[in-house]
């Protein structure tokens, strides 16, 4: 009988999720065909992990995805985790390291090893992959699925399962084809927004700051709450921020900014001093050289570029001479060294986004099997779902997880 086991089944997209349901659903007796639109698959794998390959992280928990439903993460996530993860590499070839803050590389550190012993193992076991193959539409009937590709041809698959990447990085090749898709079968879309992406600031002295590298603590602020916070190297640039702790904070800065609200971005400078201590350390340092210049008396201290601004930021005359600061002055520096605030307006677009926070609606979807509850034998995996993880290796966990799942889903009975 027509779509009887084995089913034929069609994979959208050929990325770290895709991939990994092909062979999830081949190694079942599927048999099965990625449509990639690239010329090539795994194009955006072998930039991940600064072209190393986060594959992984071992402090993966439920804490590090968000969506409107971050609890849907969870059942995926305990069928395959990073246990499962790293057990499936090992066997395709891929030994491992764990280096800082839990992040799991292949030894090799090279992201191309990677997708080599991924693109070995679709041909070892016999997945057909067609590259230059947009799916451009989709229809549903009793006989199964007909997807239209953009050059004109046709596909016919018992099974589909849609893993097309979301919005970031579109350089390769995540256009958001895949919402267009989903709507087209009776889906809905939560708003997409880059994530993991830096953030526009409003400040007059950007252009005088951009370059300058410090190591601190950066958090969101709402109405003086402190929504997240995150510590490490940021950047300033001349449109606002960077560095990894900016990426952290940068889904929760872009809801905000999706909600209409208006968040703010506090910047520890020194965050190994209190106030107190820092004032204290302050006019030692003044004291020991009352007849420099205020600016001047920061060098060896902080960057200088900075100290200037530092100095207007508190409205203290930069010319002053240290050893005639006053109590409230050296207070208000210590303030804007421990409490600097600017205007988040906004991030930088979806080219520079790591990820996409928002997409398919996943309360639609059985999180035990990733199947569509509007249209049965349809599966969607990776970061076409409205599931997004934290940066360090958790949105490839979710990609391999989500795959998985989905592939031995669709192969099933």
């Amino acid at each position: 009988m027509p779509g009887s086991p084995p089913y034929k089944v069609a994979v959208i997209g050929g990325g770290a999720a895709g991939i990994t349901a092909a062979i999830a659903a081949r190694r079942k007796g599927a048999i099965v065909t990625i449509l990639e639109s690239n010329q090539r698959i795994g194009k955006k794998i072998l930039a991940t992990g600064n072209g190393r390959c986060n594959l992984t992280n071992i402090t993966t928990s439920m804490a590090n995805y968000h969506g409107s439903n971050p609890r849907f993460a969870f059942s995926v996530l305990s069928q395959f985790g990073v246990e499962q993860t790293l057990d499936f590499f090992a066997r395709l070839g891929v030994a491992h390291k764990v280096k800082e803050e839990g992040k799991v590389f292949p030894f090799s550190l090279q992201a191309s090893s990677v997708l080599d012993v991924l693109r070995y193992e679709l041909e070892r076991i016999g997945v057909n992959v067609h590259c230059g193959a947009e799916v451009a539409g989709i229809a549903h009937n009793k006989s199964g699925f007909t997807l239209a590709l953009k050059n004109g041809g046709e596909f016919q698959a018992d099974r589909v399962i849609i893993a097309t990447g979301g919005k970031a990085a579109p350089h390769f090749g995540s256009t958001g084809s895949g919402y267009a898709l989903a709507l087209s079968l009776g889906h809905s879309i939560v708003e997409p927004f880059p994530a993991l992406v830096q953030l526009k600031l409003s400040s007059g002295y950007l252009k005088q700051i951009k370059g300058i590298k410090f190591e601190g603590t950066a958090e969101v602020v709402l109405e003086n709450q402190s929504l997240q916070a995150a510590s490490g190297e940021i950047l300033f640039t001349e449109y606002g921020i960077s560095g990894p702790p900016i990426l952290t904070l940068s889904r929760k800065a872009g809801e905000c900014l999706k909600k209409n609200q208006s968040p703010w971005l506090k910047l520890v400078l020194l965050d190994s001093f209190t106030g107190g201590e820092l004032e204290e350390l302050l006019a030692e340092r003044f004291s020991n050289n009352p007849g420099k210049t205020l600016a001047f008396s920061f060098v060896g201290f902080i960057n200088k570029q900075l100290s200037p601004v530092i100095l207007k930021e508190a409205g203290v005359d930069l010319n002053k001479a240290a050893g005639k600061v006053t109590a409230s002055e050296l207070k208000k520096i210590a303030h804007i060294l421990l409490d600097w605030r600017f205007p988040v307006t906004g991030t930088t677009s979806w080219p520079a986004a790591q990820v996409t926070a928002g997409g398919v609606d996943v309360n639609a979807i059985n999180s035990k099997t990733l199947e569509s509850r509007i249209v049965p034998t349809l599966y969607f995996a990776g970061e076409v779902l409205d599931i997004d993880g934290d940066c360090g290796g958790y949105n490839l966990q979710w990609a391999w997880s989500s795959g998985f799942i989905a592939g031995e889903s669709a192969a099933g009975a």
